[in-house]
């Protein structure tokens, strides 16, 4: 039997991709190694968020008598490690269901094993031959290993953090990027003392440096200590050396930045020194009708620039035409406040040589959000100034990654700073801010 696509991996690219492919009447398998729905869902992005969400909720209670609400002792209040980690798999399950779901009813064929890369048109999974007139390679990454110094009884691996127990007093975090930043914040959330070792010079390499700025001061303010380094140089009774700095450490989470996973192949697969697989402008191999998204292809680790990939070379196969510019695809990240942004940074503008402007409006002046108690934060147009077209969007706010669909929407259709201007928003709302800072570049703000 020849199916028309063979999809290795189970993530954001390659369930989306499979769904797709199946909408579009191609006979299609999806093979999976462990669990549909990838990292994402099952040790990354869901799971995670649902951490983090519980540990705002617990982090909140401390402002309850701010609004007006009595007896509350938060002496007496705890973080349930375990009953957290049940929400999330909860969450988890019902995804994963509803995944499987759509699997099948767009008749796409599900299975469960390693695949080998036999040949350019055929893989080996549990000894079965599958032949295929296209391939896809939606494999993923995984972190890097930590540092050879750390020994690996304190180690813990984010795909083995549910399985922890319990989380001891003293939390080191290893690496850079939005993981890092989020991760560090939950566990000071829920009252850990926690320590990053950051290998990179910003915290979010690929962010504006103004927000990735913003963000290392801020877990600072949260009474997280930074230490720039990616050397470890001993462990000894607790504590980690590092330079000349002693670190009480009783875990250690590796939140390194990531590697490529690649198949076991009998032909050779070209990847580079991160195990990443190079592709064109289709995302197609070096290897005629062998493809690769996502992660493994390392243009992006964003779980929709993956799924955007999906979908982008499906619509290929199919010859419909579409575009995938991934700078027009959101980088979000889930602290406290959240933060986002899209487009071109500062220092790319730049570089390109366009004349620019930068307009801010502040939460600190939006009704909605000082009635939500929720007023840290701005957000940040980039226009270039002959004709006002928005060339980035950046926001800090408690709900960043939500409004920056707003801000995807304008420059999907090379929107200006006057129709931004122009777009009503409902009053009182935080998504008022895009109209203030389009008021400020066209002319002035109303309530700046």
């Amino acid at each position: 039997m020849e199916y028309d696509v063979i999809i290795i991996g189970s993530g954001p690219a390659g369930y989306v991709a499979a769904i797709r492919a199946g909408q579009l009447g191609l006979k299609t398998i999806l093979i999976e190694k462990k669990q549909i729905g990838g990292m994402c869902l099952n040790w990354g992005c869901i799971p995670t968020k649902s951490l983090i969400e519980s540990a705002k909720f617990y982090r909140r209670l401390n402002q309850s008598s701010k609004f007006g609400i009595d007896g509350i002792d938060m002496k007496k209040v705890s973080f349930n490690w375990e009953n957290a980690k049940k929400r999330a798999n909860l969450i988890v399950k019902k995804l994963g269901g509803g995944i499987s779901h759509l699997l099948k009813k767009n008749g796409v064929e599900i299975l469960i094993g390693e695949a080998c890369i036999t040949s350019q048109n055929t893989v080996t999974v549990n000894n079965r031959n599958i032949e295929g007139k296209n391939m896809i390679i939606a494999t993923g990454s995984y972190p890097k290993p930590v540092h050879k110094n750390v020994p690996k009884k304190i180690l813990v691996e984010l795909d083995k953090l549910f399985d922890l127990d319990q989380i001891p007093t003293h939390v080191v975090l290893t690496g850079h990027g939005p993981t890092v930043a989020e991760m560090a914040q939950f566990f000071r959330f829920i009252g850990k003392e926690v320590t990053v070792l950051l290998d990179h010079q910003f915290i979010i390499h690929d962010a504006d440096p103004y927000l990735s700025d913003y963000l290392e001061k801020k877990l600072i303010e949260d009474q997280i200590k930074i230490i720039h380094t990616e050397q470890v140089d001993s462990y000894s009774n607790g504590h980690l050396i590092v330079g000349e700095q002693k670190v009480k450490c009783d875990i250690v989470i590796n939140c390194n930045y990531r590697n490529g996973i690649t198949p076991p192949s009998d032909i050779k697969i070209d990847t580079d020194d991160n195990g990443f697989i190079p592709t064109d402008d289709n995302l197609m191999t070096a290897i005629e009708g062998i493809y690769a998204i996502g992660d493994v292809n390392g243009k992006s680790y964003l779980a929709h620039a993956a799924s955007a990939q999906g979908i982008w070379v499906i619509n290929h196969l199919k010859g419909i035409k579409n575009s995938l510019n991934l700078k027009l695809y959101p980088l979000n990240i889930y602290t406290t406040p959240e933060i986002a942004q899209i487009g071109m940074s500062e220092a790319e503008i730049k570089n390109e040589g366009y004349a620019y402007k930068i307009n801010e409006f502040p939460l600190s002046a939006n009704g909605k959000a000082l009635t939500e108690g929720l007023q840290e934060g701005l957000v940040r147009l980039i226009s270039e100034t002959k004709y006002g077209q928005v060339l980035g969007v950046q926001i800090i706010a408690e709900n960043a990654t939500d409004m920056i669909a707003e801000a995807s929407a304008y420059m999907q259709i090379e929107g200006t700073v006057y129709d931004i201007a122009q777009t009503i928003h409902a009053h009182p709302t935080v998504s008022e801010i895009f109209m203030e800072a389009g008021f400020d570049a066209v002319d002035k703000a109303i309530h700046k």
